[in-house]
């Protein structure tokens, strides 16, 4: 029997921690647990990515078009015809309406993955919006049979992530195991700018974990301030092992992308910063949800300010309790199986229901 055959066409920016790319690439892994196969369509693919996806059997088409434009388009549907893949999974900013209409001029359905409705217009038979904030509101120009899956409950988290529910964390009394994780790219350079004002935490000695993409142009920045450091500093890049150091860690400080739905899952207390405009809604949702806490960056970040923020997490067990508690309800890690689940019920495409 054929295997259906998902493709996956992802932001250009396609660094191995990108959110596009991780959520793309937990969906995948729950498309192949459900008896599909995979193929990765990408503009410039990293060497680290390209043994991530091909460490999961996944194969990789490449694309020498501009991403999003009619070119992309024209060439990600000789790669649905050449494969002839059942669904079509758009996830990026680039990507907008026309590239939806172009799309659909196909047989192969399509799921659109969103943040912020910044398409305008949707024809996708499935959006998806794995966002806290999302809702029917932002997808009012859709047509009748566009099918929209909203909110935490589609949270895709890779494999690695599944078997996390049922373990329990542990609130330390002084919380001084820190995690930083700023994104693939970190364009920002928060990085070493955060590490920096970590010297202003008064008396405690951290336990710092620099998670740093394999992208990232300021490897050797990070490493040099972090050995300068009185607190006891190590930079890990493209990690692999994200559960096991979210689980070492008392709270993360990080960048407000789909890396906290990772937080969530388990349940760790997280300090975030939107790094980019479409993560301004997430990072202040889920503050107001009660399930993270967020500080300033860019031109307004002030490390004596932050290490203050940094310091009272730290020395309170029961507000990182309190972020734990809720962050945890938010996510199951079954997400990315009910998007499958959803898919199969859009389309017969002979699968195994999650």
């Amino acid at each position: 029997m054929r295997q259906p055959v998902l493709l996956i066409r992802a932001d250009a920016n396609v660094a191995i921690g990108t959110g596009h790319v991780m959520r793309c690439l937990a969906l995948a892994q729950a498309w192949q647990e459900a008896g599909g196969s995979v193929v990765f369509g990408a503009v410039g693919t990293t060497p680290s990515l390209r043994r991530r996806l091909q460490a999961d059997g996944i194969e990789i088409k490449a694309l020498g078009a501009e991403p999003g434009g009619r070119e992309d388009a024209r060439a990600t549907l000789k790669i649905v015809n050449a494969v002839r893949a059942d669904w079509i999974v758009v996830d990026g900013y680039q990507f907008g309406a026309n590239y939806q209409r172009a799309i659909k001029s196909s047989s192969c359905k399509l799921l659109f993955v969103d943040d912020n409705g910044h398409a305008g217009d949707y024809c996708a038979d499935v959006v998806l919006n794995q966002n806290a904030h999302a809702n029917e509101s932002l997808y009012i120009k859709r047509e009748p049979y566009t099918h929209l899956l909203l909110g935490p409950d589609y949270a895709m988290l890779r494999r690695e992530f599944w078997a996390c529910w049922e373990w329990q964390r542990e609130i330390r009394e002084t919380g001084t195991r820190v995690l930083i994780a700023m994104g693939g790219t970190d364009p920002e350079s928060l990085t070493q700018r955060i590490i920096g004002a970590l010297e202003n935490v008064p008396e405690l000695r951290l336990e710092v974990l620099a998670i740093v993409g394999g992208s990232n142009p300021h490897l050797a920045e990070i490493e040099s301030v972090s050995a300068r450091s009185r607190h006891s500093i190590r930079v890990a890049r493209d990690a692999t092992n994200m559960p096991s150091l979210m689980a070492w860690a008392d709270m993360a400080i990080s960048a407000a992308g789909s890396i906290c739905w990772e937080f969530c899952a388990l349940a760790l207390p997280a300090l975030l910063t939107a790094v980019a405009s479409n993560q301004v809604a997430a990072a202040d949702t889920l503050q107001r949800m009660g399930a993270a806490k967020i500080f300033s960056s860019g031109q307004a970040f002030c490390p004596e300010e932050f290490a203050r923020e940094v310091t009272d997490l730290i020395t309170s067990s029961s507000e990182r309790r309190s972020l734990s508690q809720r962050a945890r309800t938010l996510v199951d890690t079954r997400g990315a199986a009910r998007v499958v689940d959803a898919l199969c019920g859009e389309a017969a495409c002979g699968m195994e229901r999650p």
